[in-house]
């Protein structure tokens, strides 16, 4: 969201000829031209500043979500290892599997992975289905992250353009109040 800016003209305000201009600023009238883009640059910035930090938040939950993930895929790759070459379940592995934080995690972000430990279910072929349901669900993540945190670079890279140029604004004010005191002398 940028800042509006707003030129009026001064009644009977002209200097050489030069007719004598304001600047409103999202509704602040009264303003010189350098004061009125300084204040629209800050404006701009902070709603930048606002927006990226809505992305961090977004950010940082989609990286709870591929290690959480990331965890549910070890235990499941540690349940496979576990079953016995010519066996295709055990009791073991089903405690492994179904441990209250794996399950309830899964079924957080939408997988379902219970296993009836001792039946057909628990059979390295289910285990290693949900293996790949939950590895395609953390390369989504991933590749959304990703994405986010491109989005996120590039609003700090506008922020801090709106910054600098904002900060040159003030800059060029500040030389040239300077030039025209030193310049009152002579």
């Amino acid at each position: 969201m940028s800042a509006m800016i707003l030129p009026s003209e001064i009644s009977g305000g002209s200097v050489y000829g030069v007719k004598q201009m304001q600047y409103t600023v999202d509704g602040k009238d009264g303003r010189n031209f350098i004061d009125a883009l300084t204040a629209a640059s800050f404006r701009e910035s902070v709603a930048i500043e606002e927006t990226a930090r809505a992305y961090t938040s977004v950010v940082k939950a989609r990286q709870k979500k591929v290690d959480d993930l990331g965890s549910i895929l070890a235990c499941l790759s540690r349940a496979v290892a576990d079953l016995p070459a010519k066996k295709q379940q055990s009791t073991d592995t089903a405690s492994i599997i179904n441990s209250a934080w794996v399950n309830s995690t899964a079924l957080s972000y939408g997988i379902t992975l219970v296993f009836k430990s001792g039946t057909s279910e628990m059979t390295r072929e289910n285990i290693l289905k949900a293996q790949t349901s939950v590895q395609y669900e953390m390369d989504k993540e991933d590749n959304n992250l990703q994405q986010d945190i491109i989005s996120m670079q590039s609003f700090i890279a506008k922020r801090d353009n709106a910054y600098s140029t904002a900060a040159k604004l003030v800059k060029k004010a500040d030389n040239a109040a300077s030039n025209t005191i030193s310049n009152i002398g002579k």
